[in-house]
C-alpha cells in the first residue's frame, strides 16, 4: 500500500466546542493507483487531504505512507517527507508571479539543495508539453498552461505519490481534460496519483474512489 490509514480522526476546536472533522476513517491507497476523493462541502476532503499530504497530524490514529508511520512525526520530519515523497498540485496554481516557468519549477530543488535543479525542471516542463513556455512568467501563459507548470512542478522531485486538489476547478471543459491527460499518463508510469474533486465526469478517470461525508467514509477502494 502506498497509502494505509487506520481509524484516522481529527478535531477542531471552534469557539469553545469540539468540531469532529473526521471521525475513524479507515482505508488503504495501492501503490501505483488512481485514486478520487469525493465528497460534499464540509464533508472533511480538505482536513483529510492535509493529512495525507502531511501539512496537518490526525487527532488520532495511524497514516502509513509508503510504508512508513508518519502520523506523529515532528514539523520538521514531515517536511522532510513532504520534500521527498508528495506533489502537490492546487486549484488556484500557487505559482510566484516573479518567477517565470522554469524558476517556479526549480523551487522545490533548491530547497533540496538539488545539484542539477535546472537540467531537471527543464526536463519537467518538456515532460508536459511546455518546452516552449519555460522563460514566460505566470501572466504571460493560460490557466491551463500554468497547471501545467504547476505539475511540472510537482513531478520535478519524482514522488511517489501526488495529490491533487480540484485541479481542474478553474479550467474549462477541454483544458481540463488535457490536465487530466497528464495526470493519467504520470499514472501509467508508476505514479500514485490521489485527486480531490466534486465532478463525477472527473472521477470518472480514477479507477478508485473514495466518498466521505459528515467525516465518515461511505466507500473505499479494496484493501486486497
Amino acid at each position: 500500500m502506498m497509502i494505509q490509514a487506520v481509524d484516522l480522526t481529527k478535531t477542531y476546536s471552534l469557539n469553545g466546542n469540539e468540531v469532529r472533522a473526521l471521525a475513524g476513517l479507515t482505508f488503504g491507497i495501492k501503490r501505483g493507483s488512481f485514486t478520487a476523493l469525493m465528497g460534499p462541502s464540509g464533508s472533511g476532503k480538505t482536513t483529510l487531504m492535509n493529512i495525507l499530504g502531511c501539512l496537518d497530524t490526525p487527532t488520532s490514529g495511524e497514516y502509513y505512507l509508503n510504508g512508513r508511520d508518519v502520523s506523529g512525526l515532528s514539523e520538521d520530519e514531515l517536511s522532510e517527507v513532504r520534500n521527498r515523497e508528495i506533489g502537490f498540485v492546487f486549484q488556484s496554481h500557487n505559482l510566484l508571479a516573479r518567477n517565470t516557468a522554469l524558476e517556479n519549477v526549480c523551487l522545490p530543488l533548491y530547497y533540496k539543495r538539488d545539484r542539477n535543479p535546472v537540467e531537471k525542471a527543464v526536463a519537467a516542463l518538456e515532460k508536459v508539453g511546455l518546452a516552449g513556455r519555460m522563460r514566460h512568467y505566470p501572466n504571460q501563459i493560460s490557466g491551463g498552461e500554468s497547471q501545467r507548470v504547476a505539475i511540472a512542478r510537482a513531478i520535478v522531485t519524482k514522488p511517489s505519490v501526488i495529490l491533487a486538489d480540484e485541479p481542474t476547478g478553474n479550467l474549462d471543459t477541454v483544458t481540463g481534460a488535457q490536465i487530466m491527460d497528464i495526470l493519467k499518463e504520470l499514472n501509467n508510469t508508476g505514479v500514485t496519483i490521489v485527486i480531490v474533486t466534486h465532478e463525477p465526469d472527473i472521477a470518472a478517470c480514477a479507477r478508485d474512489i473514495i466518498r466521505i461525508r459528515d467525516g465518515m467514509l461511505e466507500k473505499s477502494p479494496s484493501a486486497a
